[in-house]
């Protein structure tokens, strides 16, 4: 069973991922940690990565592909994988689909969680994170005890500036440039299944297990 995880940022996608990833006992590939993974053990390809970011430029589409096929040719992918984050445009789609072509392989679900842009505004806005330790909150849905205070060190609590309103939308305008065509990509090889993920998590999640039978 081999997953593609479409939806803006902030539409919970990741969330929904690693819950179906422990239900199904297959990886959650993100291809930010392969890109992590492969440039901390020093890997060719994680090198050759590295030459490209290290100027700030963007890993091309090619070594991309040969990067991630790399990582769901290992044995804890045999019974399928879920990927997180790519492919991010129809160039990539088109060259996933060719590479898994030649091993006779396809992509079987692409799951798009689907949530309104002011909802993810509101849900991004409402993240708030520690200075110091990492931990992370949500003024709505998962408060600190005392506001503006970590639960956990006592330090200040900040909104990124990932999160904040006019970031958020910046990030949604890139994602439907670039991002959205793959809906219809993925609509037109029959594989494509929207899920409302205005819902509640366990709700979302228990409509793409329903999906996946």
């Amino acid at each position: 069973m081999k997953i593609i995880m479409l939806g803006a940022p902030g539409a919970g996608k990741g969330t929904q991922a690693e819950m179906l990833a422990e239900k199904y006992d297959i990886p959650h590939v993100s291809t930010g940690d392969i890109f992590r993974m492969n440039i901390k053990n020093g890997t060719e390809l994680g090198m050759e990565a590295k030459t490209y970011m290290d100027k700030g430029l963007l890993v091309p589409d090619e070594l991309t592909v040969r990067i991630l096929l790399d990582r769901v040719a290992k044995d804890d992918c045999k019974k399928g994988y879920i990927l997180d984050g790519f492919p991010r445009n129809i160039p990539q789609a088109n060259v996933l689909e060719e590479a898994l072509s030649k091993l006779g392989d396809k992509i079987d679900y692409a799951i798009n969680v689907e949530v309104p842009d002011e909802n993810i505004i509101r849900r991004m806005g409402g993240r708030r994170a520690c200075v110091a330790c990492g931990a992370t909150y949500h003024i709505e849905n998962v408060p600190p005890k005392k506001e503006g205070i970590c639960d956990k060190c006592g330090q200040e609590l900040i909104l990124r500036d990932d999160d904040k309103p006019e970031t958020v939308g910046n990030r949604l305008q890139v994602y439907k440039d670039q991002t959205q065509p793959l809906i219809d990509f993925y609509s037109t090889k029959g594989v494509l299944h929207n899920v409302d993920g205005t819902k509640d998590m366990k709700e979302v999640f228990e409509t793409i297990v329903a999906i996946l039978g």
